[in-house]
């Protein structure tokens, strides 16, 4: 006899159909999974063995073989201890075949029984929605689940409860979607900051834009403070960007216990992170952390200490939203659509131009430390501000100035107009904000008036700036001039675009 059921394989954030086969045929005893199972698929087995015995149940002693088709696509984690377990069950005539028949299983098995949660089950709920089928999968795993729309779900704590509620001895109830309301940890008010107006402004055009911003600054001048105000100042996800973001948090095994994320995410890793923690990769090609900033804020603390290659290699996400991480037998593809915040000392001691406190090496030691970073890469970084310290009596003096809620307020209105002009011109889903903006687009909504033209042209002959930069330099203005209301750029949107643009940061 042959039991099947379905399951799922994941590709990045391509979710693969996985039909597993439980056949029981006479032969010596045995207990075979094939069709590439990795380490954690072939201790299934195992698992499932102890699972049952702890339930009273002993395998056959027949020759017992499971089949993961298709065979030729590598199957990873132990999320498939639970259709095995199933399907076993089923091939044993403990459970009626046609009681699986049209549903989805994923998750781990504990000795005793007890089911596990496991990564991935919101893009698994989702699939099994567009197949028309319910899903099997650990309790802590149901609210998650819930998401996914109005499908059957089973989310028993133990394997006994999956086999009473199929003879009919159990009810198991559907479980409820739950929505965490607590804010973020991370996010800080902006009037909690003191003085560095010049960075506040351009940090209201990065929210107001999606742009990227980098800051310049000795130790101690609130570089880290100002980007951690930035979530506090960006609206609160759509549904649509809230699943998308969900479903990465979910298969990297991030996800908040029983909810979707709410709020934009903030990810600010550590300048150790090697190239795959950053970008993604890994032995099971997992997202990075500029995948779980999808939708949100990625912070760079320390900029020129990371590795050069890691450094490197966010040119390309920078430039497509998206970060392909490349095996040899298949390619995976994480979305990365995020704010690149970044900080930066000028030099490696941290007090350059300040002559009573920079090193001897001066000026050779911040050449030496700001040339870490390449030409192309900072080519992609659209606003860079100096945040110089400030004195005693002015942190004693000076006041927070406006708050969170009042600058979050102009950014939603400058967010609203882009858009409503993006969508006017039929622009794709993914272009709602300026720094999105590309093409024939972005001629049509960066409309100069002769003054500002001949700004933009002067100051580009004369910075020498590249073909992305002039783009780029022409998105700034356009968010600037959004946050005046104006539909047309002026020359004072060009000229205060500029001032956040330099060439070399030698120039400082």
């Amino acid at each position: 006899m042959v039991s099947k059921i379905r399951t799922v394989a994941f590709r990045g954030i391509d979710v693969l159909d996985i039909d597993v086969e439980v056949q029981i045929a006479n032969g010596l005893p045995a207990f075979n999974i094939v069709g590439l199972p990795d380490k954690a698929v072939g201790e299934s087995k195992e698992r499932v063995r102890a699972a049952l015995h702890a339930m009273g149940l002993a395998l056959p002693a027949k020759r017992l073989t499971v089949n993961l088709a298709p065979a030729d696509v590598n199957k990873e984690g132990s999320h498939y201890d639970l259709p095995i377990a199933l399907g076993v069950l089923a091939a044993m005539d403990v459970i009626p075949q046609d009681a699986i028949d049209n549903y989805m299983a994923l998750g781990e098995l504990g000795l005793d029984g007890t089911l596990r949660a496991v990564t991935g089950v919101l893009p698994s709920a989702i699939q099994a929605e567009v197949n028309g089928c319910g899903l099997i999968c650990p309790a802590e795993s149901g609210a998650e689940a819930a998401w996914a729309g109005d499908l059957d779900i089973l989310a028993p704590r133990h394997l006994l409860q999956i086999i009473n509620h199929f003879k009919g001895t159990q009810v198991l109830t559907r479980p409820v979607a739950n929505l965490p309301d607590a804010p973020p940890p991370t996010q800080r008010d902006l009037g909690m900051v003191k003085g560095q107006e010049t960075a506040k402004r351009a940090l209201e055009i990065t929210a107001a834009g999606g742009h990227n911003l980098l800051m310049i600054g000795p130790p101690g001048s609130g570089k880290s403070m100002l980007a951690s105000c930035l979530p506090s100042l960006l609206p609160p996800l759509s549904p649509r960007e809230a699943l998308e973001t969900s479903i990465i948090h979910s298969l990297a095994g991030s996800l908040p216990e029983g909810g979707l994320l709410r709020h934009r995410p903030y990810r600010d890793p550590h300048h150790s992170a090697s190239q795959p923690a950053l970008i993604g990769g890994g032995h099971r090609a997992k997202p990075g952390e500029i995948s779980l900033a999808h939708h949100g804020v990625l912070f760079l603390d320390e900029l020129p200490e990371f590795q050069k290659a890691t450094l490197e290699s966010l040119r390309q996400p920078l430039e497509t939203g998206e970060t392909l991480v490349a095996r040899v037998n298949y390619h995976v593809t994480y979305p990365a659509r995020f704010q690149l915040i970044a900080a930066m000392n000028p030099c490696r001691c941290g007090y350059f131009g300040q002559p009573d406190e920079e090193c001897t090496k001066a000026p050779r030691c911040a050449e030496d430390y700001q040339s870490k970073l390449s030409g192309p890469l900072l080519d992609r970084i659209d606003l860079q501000v100096d945040v110089p310290p400030l004195s005693i009596d002015e942190l004693s003096t000076a006041s927070g100035g406006e708050t969170s809620a009042i600058v979050a307020l102009r950014i939603a209105k400058a967010r609203d107009i882009q858009s409503k002009r993006f969508a006017s011109l039929g622009a794709p889903d993914k272009m709602r904000l300026n720094a999105a903006a590309e093409g024939k687009i972005l001629e049509d909504i960066c409309k100069m008036d002769e003054a500002a033209e001949t700004l933009m042209k002067n100051a580009a002959a004369k910075l020498k700036l590249s073909a992305r930069s002039w783009f780029r330099m022409l998105k700034v203005s356009r968010t600037i001039a959004d946050l005046d209301g104006a539909g047309q750029i002026t020359q004072r949107h060009v000229a205060e675009a500029l001032s956040y643009r330099r060439l070399r940061l030698q120039d400082l």
